[in-house]
């Protein structure tokens, strides 16, 4: 069957919602340090502080326990645990520069699955811009990572691949879904299937799950409070925007992790570094100015 016909608005809020969502999960980074757990353990804590957030709305927008919520939505948060887990583990393994690289692949993913299932054909134009949004990330983290190769670049690598493919997935579930279901209803679900998955996850690894001080619970719920703001307006514009232009214009991730990284923990940008990010916020302009509809004539 095929996609529902995407209802693109010629609003400049969900545009404005996108870009805010970006902005708010790059400091995913800087509290993830600050947990001071392991790494499917922050995941898990995201979720978890998250869920009381995302509940009541989801309750309040017409019950959960719909069959147009839930499956898509537990699917969406089973395909987000697998994203984060394999991210944060790739790092751990490869360069921090293949991570970065092979896990900012999701745009193509995106683009490649909305152009044959929602009929979103790219115009020359936004496939420039994607390009460029990408190159500029690749600078970005080829300048972050001349501090090593990782303990195993091999399946450091295939896990940032993993991480791409995952999260492209979850951009499908939500866009599939958003035209039957709200955003409260979808994060909610989301988070429920996503918990389990990372604690689980945690546990086989051996990972230190509980913060030892309350620095670190801080930290873990401002995690989750990030994941309401932060990935809430991404699905929210999901709905409202092509899902090509969305999984592009989140590329600001990085640019923002990095600036908070110089004012919170002093780490210095080098210039190459710098351009990578300027590269890359040109991208996402001209991404985003390539998907404004024609003017209409008089």
């Amino acid at each position: 069957m095929p996609a529902p016909p995407l209802p693109v608005s010629t609003s400049r809020w969900p545009l404005a919602a996108l870009i805010l969502g970006a902005c708010a999960i790059g400091f995913g980074p800087v509290l993830m340090r600050s947990t001071e757990t392991g790494p499917a353990a922050a995941a898990f804590w995201r979720l978890f502080f998250a869920l009381p957030f995302l509940a009541w709305p989801a309750l309040k927008a017409g019950g959960m326990v719909s069959g147009r919520s839930m499956r898509p939505g537990l699917l969406a948060g089973v395909l987000f645990a697998i994203d984060l887990g394999a991210w944060h583990y790739a790092v751990a393994f490869t360069s921090v520069a293949n991570a970065t690289v092979l896990s900012n692949t999701t745009p193509v993913v995106v683009t490649v699955v909305a152009w044959l299932m929602f009929r979103e054909k790219p115009a020359r134009a936004f496939l420039f811009a994607m390009a460029l949004a990408m190159a500029g990330a690749f600078v970005m983290a080829a300048a972050k990572g001349s501090g090593g190769h990782g303990t195993a670049p091999l399946f450091g690598d295939l896990l940032a691949l993993t991480a791409a493919l995952f999260y492209g997935g979850y951009f499908v579930v939500v866009r599939l879904a958003r035209p039957y279901a709200s955003t409260s209803q979808l994060m909610a679900w989301t988070s429920i299937a996503g918990a389990p998955v990372l604690l689980v996850t945690a546990v086989l690894l051996r990972e230190k799950i509980l913060p030892s001080d309350w620095i670190g619970w801080a930290a873990c719920m401002g995690l989750g409070i990030m994941h309401v703001a932060g990935q809430g307006a991404i699905a929210w514009a999901l709905g409202r925007l092509p899902a090509s232009l969305t999984s592009v214009t989140v590329l600001i991730q990085p640019v923002v992790a990095a600036l908070l990284g110089y004012l919170i923990f002093a780490e210095r940008v080098v210039p190459m570094q710098a351009l990578g990010a300027l590269i890359l916020l040109v991208g996402v302009v001209l991404a985003q100015r390539s998907q404004r509809p024609p003017p209409v004539a008089a």
